[in-house]
């Protein structure tokens, strides 16, 4: 499949008509398919909305720990211009603060890495879990047309010949072929 065939929105989804036919799907399920379907890719949409706007949020975090870890470097470099007895003094607390700050940084993007790898894992997991549910979902649409379909026929076959008044009896039809007679007494679940 190609990746146009998940840039559906819900609205196309809605709005979308199928061309009617005279032995078509039957429009009331196939109108809740599309509602069902709409829905389900509305939920997506959000989930995926929503773990967007949370690696936005640890992208911002890890952006003003840098920020915080410049500011201190530049006033690290002012105390020592200003006192050079404090120096030492200040270059030690200086380092303890930007490793604070470094470490901070690196445990928020260490989590900002987790919960992108997160939401990766669980878009993918949505992708499998749509695409078998419509694999299961075809699958058990065309089993029901295979039956209705057999159905069909053996209701054909069995259905008596007309009979005219001055005409020879109508021949007896033949009985249905085996795959048919075991089509239709197949369980339909």
């Amino acid at each position: 499949m190609t990746e146009h065939a998940f840039e559906l929105t819900p609205l196309d989804v809605r709005s979308h008509e199928f061309g009617r036919t005279v032995r078509g799907y039957d429009r009331t399920q196939v109108d809740e398919f599309k509602l069902r379907l709409s829905s389900e890719i509305e939920r997506l949409i959000r989930e995926r909305i929503q773990a967007e706007e949370r690696l936005k949020s640890a992208q911002d975090q890890l952006r003003a720990y840098r920020e915080r870890e410049r500011a201190l470097n530049e006033a690290l470099v002012s105390a020592q211009q200003l006192r050079a007895d404090t120096r030492h003094q200040a270059e030690r607390e200086a380092e303890l603060v930007v490793r604070e700050a470094e470490a901070e940084a690196t445990r928020l993007l260490n989590r900002a890495r987790i919960e992108e790898q997160l939401v990766r894992e669980r878009t993918a997991n949505a992708s499998r879990n749509f695409a078998a549910y419509v694999a299961a979902l075809r699958a058990l649409m065309e089993r029901h047309l295979a039956e209705l379909d057999a159905l069909e026929a053996a209701a054909r076959a069995s259905a008596p010949a007309p009979v005219a008044p001055h005409h020879p009896p109508a021949i007896e039809p033949a009985p249905p072929a085996p795959e048919l007679a075991a089509a239709g007494t197949e369980d339909p679940a």
